[in-house]
Parts: structure tokens; sequence; C-alpha cells
């Protein structure tokens, strides 16, 4: 099963796993919890060319050090640029990027989950991989992050190439405060989430710097981020 009733991290599973990382605490934390239990586990990494990408893979590479396990696979990097189709998007150039005092939906990155998904099903077909998780949160309000979108788009995928590859969700029921809760004792200092990071930092004015901050105050837990800005 996928969605709210799916019981995680299961016991013992018998199968593989891929997981899509993006240096982010809840992908993170899905990685860290995945790799306890799976007996293998493959982080998949999304490279569209957005302007964060190159820090975050650093952010990533020094988590993913950080929690090696035999379990946990080296990191598969997927390209799929976006450039010729979000143009000037501030996402892309780095300009304009929403700030701390704007609303979720600022941030919305047009086809963003199409693009997540659309390679890492086909690579888990490819690779005899029958499940990716992905860390969407019951808060997530944009029409790519439904149970719709996952389990239709899945089994889209799944027909044209004749295969069986679920969308497991996890932390669909969840908010950011109870993932971090359930990071509590990991190097989450690690993590990224910031959309124009200075001098290798999270800024600490965009939208997703303001949201990283108020996590780990409600969490009540010892923010560890670096912040350009205070």
């Amino acid at each position: 099963m996928t969605g709210p009733q799916l019981v995680w991290p299961p016991t013992a599973p018998p199968n593989p796993l891929a997981v899509l990382v993006s240096g982010g605490l809840d992908s993170a934390v899905l990685l860290a919890e995945a790799v306890r239990v799976y007996p293998m586990v493959f982080p998949l990494y999304v490279r569209t060319g957005l302007h964060w990408e190159p820090v975050e893979r650093e952010y990533l590479d020094r988590f993913l050090t950080a929690i090696r396990t035999p379990s946990l696979q080296p990191l598969r990097v997927l390209d799929e640029p976006v450039r010729d189709v979000y143009g000037e998007h501030w996402s892309v150039s780095g300009k304009n990027v929403p700030g701390a005092d704007t609303p979720d939906a600022a941030v919305f990155l047009p086809g963003r989950n199409v693009l997540l998904l659309a390679k890492p099903l086909l690579w888990c077909h490819l690779n005899g991989v029958p499940e990716v998780a992905t860390a969407p949160l019951g808060s997530n309000p944009f029409p790519d992050a439904t149970p719709e979108f996952y389990d239709g788009f899945a089994n889209i995928v799944s027909t044209a190439v004749g295969g069986r590859v679920r969308v497991l969700r996890p932390y669909s029921a969840l908010h950011k405060v109870d993932v971090l809760r359930r990071g509590r004792g990991l190097p989450l200092e690690h993590t990224f989430s910031c959309l124009r990071p200075a001098n290798g930092l999270h800024c600490g004015a965009c939208n997703k710097c303001a949201e990283r901050r108020a996590a780990f105050t409600d969490a009540g837990m010892p923010d560890p981020t670096d912040y350009f800005n205070g």
C-alpha cells in the first residue's frame, strides 16, 4: 500500500528500495530510516539545473557519508535539465527568489514531480527495484503531490514499459515537525533547504530558510544550520 496506510519503516523487507533524495530534511530522514531496514537502498538524485543544486549536492554528499551503512548504495544521478522549459524562472536564474514572508504557493515549480519521477521510475524498472520512496508531506498543497497523481503517474509509466514499480509516500500524513522529530540524532547539519545559497551556506532570507527555522523551533530542537544572514 502507499500513502498514509503504509507502515514505515517496514520490518525486514525482502526487496531493495530506491529513495528520491534532494539533500533536504524530509528526504534525508526518509533515507536514513530506509537504510536501517532494507537490504539495499539506492539513493537517486535528479539533477535539473536549478540554481541551488551545486551547493545542495555538496550537503547531500556529506550526509550520505555521515550515514554510510552496508545497505546504502552509491548515489545515482539522473539528468533532466529544465532550462529549455523554465527559461529565466527564479529557480533557474536565482533572481527574485520567494522571500521569507511568502506563502507556500510562491515556491511552486510546474511539473516538478513529473520530472522527479519519470527517470527514477524507469531506472527502477530497468534495474529490478520494485519500489521508489519519496517524501511529500501532508501539508504539501501542490497538484502534483496528491495520491491520485503519484499512483496514476506510476501506473502510466509501468504500463508504458510493461512493469510494475510503486511509489511509496510514507510521510504523506505527516508535517515537517513530525519528520524532524523522527530524525532526532541524525546529522541534520548536512541537509540543505535554501533557494539562494550564499557562500555555500543557507541564505537565511528565503521562503525555504524560513520554513526550516520554523520547523526546528516547532520541534523543540536546536537548529544546527549555518545561515549567511543570521
